[in-house]
């Protein structure tokens, strides 16, 4: 099947407080295991969207994929993976998210067939409250919710037309893709593919590839 893997990487990584994709993990910067792992799926197109000071050094790690500058928002760099490529379905995948496998994206094909939208999930481990003010104001069932990871499987046509639909600033694609009123498919997500935020988060990283 034809798709193409759209990298987003042009976050400023505000929370970690430098850039993380370039952070050091078993001699190699973050962003490098994440486009290996995207090249372990094989895509048709691979997209990686980065920092306009980033392109350079990208292109060194990615000589085959197209290295794109992304927007101001993620929907914009998105936007801009998807109008760089030519490909029937999009997988849309967080670079911080390095470590997932390449079984993860053919479970999404698959689940995407389904209705053109899907998402890897993984269950909760933790009790969920919600907070208004430092004050408990509910329990939602944990059964109920699900961590969504990436990548995020989309057929094109819904993906342009939800991009096309709102100009809202997201977390993930598949919010926009709701709004059409279709339903997304979701899928087996990985716990490898979590998403690299935190120092500890980079000392795992450093401990899964190391054993590798």
């Amino acid at each position: 099947m034809e798709f193409a893997v759209v990298l987003v990487a042009a976050g400023a990584s505000t929370r970690m407080g430098f850039p993380k994709l370039w952070g050091d993990v078993c001699g190699r910067p973050l962003i490098a295991h994440a486009i290996d792992a995207a090249c372990t799926a094989c895509p048709t197109e691979l997209i990686v969207v980065v920092s306009a000071d980033r392109i350079a050094e990208t292109l060194a790690l990615a000589p085959g994929a197209q290295v794109i500058p992304g927007g101001a928002r993620r929907r914009d760099s998105v936007a801009d993976g998807l109008a760089a490529s030519s490909a029937p379905w999009l997988a849309i995948h967080d670079a911080a998210r390095a470590l997932a496998p390449a079984e993860l994206f053919s479970r999404g094909l698959a689940a995407a067939q389904l209705t053109g939208a899907a998402v890897p999930v993984v269950p909760l481990k933790d009790t969920i409250k919600r907070v208004v003010e430092s004050r408990v104001v509910g329990t939602p069932p944990r059964a109920e919710h699900v961590v969504v990871q990436t990548p995020q499987i989309f057929r094109r046509d819904l993906l342009e037309r939800a991009l096309a639909l709102s100009d809202d600033d997201v977390t993930d694609e598949a919010a926009l893709v709701e709004q059409l009123g279709v339903s997304v498919a979701t899928f087996a997500g990985d716990e490898r593919a979590f998403k690299v935020t935190t120092p500890l988060d980079f000392a795992l990283a450093r401990t899964l590839l190391a054993s590798t």
